[in-house]
């Protein structure tokens, strides 16, 4: 077991968006919105993204290697939608994440904490979902 000490040490990525609260929203439930601006990397993209955003609601988005090498799904529960404000949810192997969603002025400040897995170092993962959340940032305020 690689790196057990990340068993239940909480990362948090973040960013602020030039966009309406509505935009922002919209952009990162829909999963045709998803498929833009989910990935890590310019080698990866996400090829499939199902979403039903309620208590209880799963959703699942399935990111591959753009060379086909390697592929896996992120899948997940939702444990709490409040819209415009949060979503919280547990993933497939039992980890939480916390997402909040602040309006201050004309921006929103996108902050999500997750439960790191054990495969990858913390710094790792941290890298990959903030590049995701950048990479959401981007397309948002270029929509």
């Amino acid at each position: 077991m690689k790196n057990m000490e990340n068993k239940k040490v909480k990362i948090t990525v973040q960013t602020t968006v030039n966009a309406t609260i509505e935009n922002v929203w919209k952009i990162w439930t829909t999963p045709n919105d998803i498929l833009h601006w989910n990935t890590a990397s310019d080698d990866w993209h996400t090829t499939k993204a199902e979403n039903d955003l309620k208590i209880g609601g799963k959703f699942s988005y399935r990111m591959e290697a753009k060379d086909g090498s390697f592929g896996f799904d992120f899948e997940g529960i939702y444990d709490t939608v409040k819209t415009n404000e949060l979503i919280a949810y547990t993933m497939a192997d039992g980890r939480k994440s916390i997402i909040t969603f602040k309006q201050h002025g004309n921006k929103i400040n996108i902050s999500q904490t997750f439960e790191a897995e054990t495969e990858n170092t913390i710094e790792l993962q941290k890298k990959g979902w903030q590049a995701i959340m950048n990479n959401f940032k981007k397309y948002t305020e270029n929509f």
